[in-house]
């Protein structure tokens, strides 16, 4: 794999692109397993690519054991170039030529957890991006596209499961007490969806039939003791494959679907075809041992991973530049999946804004940032590296904004043309485009589309001003939008985006007013997409008696930062009266932020009283709505994190916004105390435990209501509350409410933390996902007087810690360093010191999981001094270190490029 190849810095870059020299049409590998020495037979069907220049066949391959080389059953010479066998003594013509290579590996040496590796005795793989490499030499590219036959043979008693891709067709027993696995997929793939698994593992089996009358067989495997965690993946999954069909006439394609869970591994999980591998975190869910977010993340991932089947594995794509043409389009395709799962408006717009917050706390930084890179990057140096919530997050909403400018009738249409037209291909995000405007000649992306696929090419995200002007004598009202975009790396300047905002206009008594632009003969109703393409455009409302409040951006209808001049008193009525459940949530989160704004950068010490009356009425009365969902109105409540906080300011002094989110926190403990303990008793008891949208959502407001009720007995010495709190801890009937419980404890500071957490670690000690929550929520909690830092160290210390597990290594190392702030960016820079080892030590066996913390210094040219300084320093300490992963170095040389601020070219 191309991140363990210190000193070779080649940028790969998107316009060389060039079709591959030869093409794979069929692959017949044999596998005898061993963990020390695992013999890999490759016979391939080559030929020469006709629209390619007659060049010799350069294979990669990467800490691989060259035994055989053989063109049509005969020796041939070869030479090694780097990590690449090179072949030039290749038969002429454009007939094809039997290729065999025969190669060892070591599986058990492998702790980067790419190609073949071993855990806790299981052979996996993970193939994706450039894994292929190091389980044989092969065009790894994923436009090379070939069927597959796999062999595997392993001792029968230790290894009693032998899976891969596609339909089992032959299995039997050999001597010595081995037994073998004959696999063959029927569909073309790239070598980055190959997979195998070998192991003693147990299954969960359910038959269903499609809608077509066809019976498939869906299996989940684990490991012995987690069958009874995985009935919510399986019901999952039957759901998904029924929703494919119903909503984009999608059907499963094979007789078999798998999923089989690791706790080894670098990501969620992989779409695999047919051999779906997963982190055990996104597979294994019950109600003692998973959280409600558990439970969703769940029905979540399985999803994404089943819809690659026909978007990622049927469609691939062409190059990794054009990643986001799988990923975008599938997150889309799954945050689809689980609004429809949610079932009312309200529940599909709490899922909505949570997906938000995510683009906007994680994405929004990147496109300000070093790393920041269009949806369809330009060039890279390690491909890994661009797995981010830019290609993901944002490439979803630019297809949703496909789906807005087309209606979703037109999307489906679209999705029919493309598959229509690139079933068994790999190919770019202009041909999905393209298929989209063309399946909608007459709309708006249609006729725009050349300027909407700079959404593709342009990084930044956009920020759209808003202003309006009401004409009393003309009764009518003229809203002005424009637009503009920062420079980002090697992007100085931008060209103007396709943005649909979608939006309404509410009277001073929140009632919806009718939409009516100039010139038009009839109203359009009180919701409607404009679409702005100019640097800036107006756009005249007709029959508007008095001055209304405009409701901007509905639905988060486009990925950009909204400014406007909006008044509080507006603010107020669209927290009260808006329909649109998202812009309601919005006014409260800019009510809020506008706040904690002035605290922090107000002089002097933080104030006790951040929040004013009005606002806290207004807090107050969505708690007490009688109307709105509890989900909806723990969302409200919940203040912008302090990322977001820290995103609006020039200058970041992490401590203060640290100081004034808690004291804003505590002030709305004790001034709604009453409403607390309200929310909490109504809303406690949800019965048997059942993982849907509105019982999930009345633990989340108990939840968040017995935080507050903590935080208020904290500082009045009242012991009533955490004592009620550790009882729930104990008698609690589910994992959700004996979490939060003791996140109250901790996250309060109250001495019974303590004893809880000794309490949770001795009844959970032997579930890892669970001891994960445990490890994460010590690393998380708010930092008093500087405790955090020791204490992860402390953990780190702990005989559960395993460095080498990466859900473990994340639950401690990157809770602390991502996503706790107040305690991360510490004056004496000791959080940085902490960084940078750490950094390096796991660099030195796992570079995927080195580069994303390394991730988290990203912002440092935002730091107030002195942590600015100390930051730098942190970062070059880590890029002078040798030797030093390409993951880890391209992420240390851009942010030490300064890319943001000069928008040059990263060295």
């Amino acid at each position: 794999m191309s991140s363990m190849r210190e000193g070779t810095h080649t940028v790969i870059r998107r316009e060389d692109y060039a079709p591959p020299a030869y093409l794979i049409d069929t692959v017949d590998l044999t596998f005898d397993l061993d963990p020390a020495k695992t013999r890999v037979l490759n016979r391939m069907r080559v030929r020469r690519n006709p629209e390619a220049p007659v060049q010799p066949l350069r294979l990669d391959g990467e800490e691989l054991n060259l035994a055989r080389v053989l063109v049509n059953g005969a020796g041939t010479s070869f030479k090694m170039d780097g990590g690449q066998l090179v072949l030039e003594s290749l038969p002429d013509g454009a007939d094809p030529f039997e290729l065999e290579i025969f190669s060892t590996c070591a599986p058990a040496k492998n702790t980067q957890l790419m190609g073949l590796y071993v855990s806790q005795g299981t052979f996996f793989t993970q193939c994706e991006a450039e894994g292929f490499r190091r389980i044989t030499y092969f065009l790894d590219r994923p436009d090379v596209m070939a069927t597959y036959t796999v062999t595997l043979r392993a001792d029968k008693r230790q290894y009693p499961v032998l899976l891969s891709n596609g339909n089992l067709v032959e299995s039997g027993d050999l001597e010595a007490g081995r037994h073998y696995a004959k696999w063959v997929d029927p569909h073309r793939k790239p070598c980055y969806l190959f997979a195998l698994v070998a192991g003693n593992l147990v299954h969960r089996e359910q038959k269903i039939i499609s809608r077509s009358g066809t019976e498939h067989t869906l299996q989940i495997y684990v490991r012995r003791g987690d069958l009874d965690k995985t009935e919510h993946a399986m019901n999952a999954l039957m759901a998904s494959i029924a929703w494919d069909e119903t909503r984009f006439g999608l059907p499963l394609d094979l007789e078999r679907f798998m999923i089989v869970a690791t706790s080894d591994f670098n990501m969620g999980a992989m779409e695999n075809k047919g051999l779906n591998i997963f982190n055990t975190k996104y597979v294994l869910a019950s109600p003692a041992t998973a959280t409600d977010t558990d439970f969703a993340n769940v029905e979540s991932v399985v999803a994404h991973e089943y819809f690659h089947n026909w978007t990622g594995n049927r469609v691939t794509c062409r190059d990794w530049f054009q990643l986001s043409l799988k990923e975008g389009l599938t997150v889309f395709r799954d945050q689809e999946f689980s609004m429809d799962m949610a079932g009312s408006p309200s529940a599909r717009a709490v899922k909505r804004i949570e997906d938000v917050r995510v683009l906007r706390t994680a994405q929004f930084p990147e496109d300000a940032g070093p790393m920041a890179h269009p949806v369809r990057p330009d060039q890279y140096v390690e491909i890994n590296n661009f797995y981010t919530v830019t290609v993901y997050e944002k490439g979803a909403e630019v297809v949703r904004m496909m789906q807005t400018l087309v209606g979703r009738e037109g999307f489906a249409r679209g999705l029919k043309r493309y598959f229509e037209r690139h079933d068994g291909q790999a190919v770019t995000c202009d041909d999905f485009a393209q298929a989209m405007a063309d399946a909608n000649p007459d709309s708006e992306l249609a006729r725009l589309l050349a300027e909407f696929k700079r959404w593709y090419s342009q990084a930044g995200t956009p920020r759209v001003h808003a202003s309006g002007q009401h004409d009393a004598a003309t009764r009518t009202y003229t809203l002005t939008l424009s637009q503009s975009c920062p420079p980002t790396p090697g992007q100085p300047v931008k060209e103007p985006f396709v943005i649909p905002v979608t939006m309404g206009l509410l009277g001073a008594d929140g009632r919806e007013l009718p939409l009516q632009l100039e010139g038009e003969a009839q109203h359009a109703g009180t919701h409607r997409t404009l679409v702005l393409t100019q640097p800036s455009q107006r756009f005249t409302f007709v029959g508007i008696e008095q001055p209304p409040v405009p409701s901007l951006l509905r639905g988060f209808s486009a990925p950009v930062i909204l400014e406007q001049d909006d008044s509080d008193a507006n603010l107020l009525t669209l927290l009260a009266h808006d329909s649109d459940p998202f812009n309601r949530w919005e006014a409260a989160q800019r009510l809020t932020l506008r706040r904690a704004l002035a605290a922090v950068r107000a002089p002097g010490p933080v104030q006790a009283d951040v929040l004013d009356t009005a606002c806290l009425d207004a807090l107050r009365s969505v708690l007490r709505h009688p109307e709105l969902d509890a989900a909806f109105k723990e969302l409200v409540l919940t203040l912008p994190s302090e990322t977001y906080i820290a995103e609006q300011l020039d200058e970041v002094e992490p401590q203060r916004i640290h100081a004034v989110r808690e004291a804003m926190r505590s002030q709305l403990a004790h001034a709604l105390h009453e409403d607390w303990v309200w929310a909490y008793e109504q809303h406690k008891d949800t019965g048997a435990y059942r993982p849907d949208p509105v019982n999930a959502g009345r633990r989340a407001l108990a939840g968040l209501a017995l935080y507050m009720l903590c935080l208020a007995a904290r500082d009045n010495g009242n012991p009533v509350w955490p004592g009620k709190t550790y009882q729930r801890f104990k008698d609690a009937g589910n994992m959700t409410d004996r979490f939060q419980a003791l996140q109250a404890l901790v996250g309060s500071g109250h001495a019974l933390a303590q004893e809880a957490l000794q309490r949770f670690h001795a009844q959970f000690q032997h579930d890892d996902l669970v001891l994960d929550k445990w490890f994460a929520l010590q690393a998380g909690q708010p930092d008093r007087g500087g405790h955090v830092l020791p204490l992860v160290k402390q953990l780190m210390q702990h005989p559960d810690f395993h460095l080498r597990n990466p859900n473990r290594a994340r639950s401690v190392i990157s809770t602390y360093c991502h996503s706790n702030p107040g305690a991360f960016h510490r004056s004496d820079a000791a959080g940085y010191v902490f960084w940078s080892e750490r950094v390096i030590e796991i660099d030195a066996f796992n570079p995927q999981v080195a580069a994303r913390l390394a991730r988290a210094l990203d912002r440092w040219k935002k730091l107030a001094e002195p942590y600015r300084s100390a930051a730098r320093e942190a970062i070059a300490r880590v890029a002078a270190h040798e030797p030093l992963s390409n993951d880890v170095r391209e992420v240390v040389t851009r942010a030490l490029a300064d890319g943001a601020t000069d928008a040059k070219e990263p060295t």
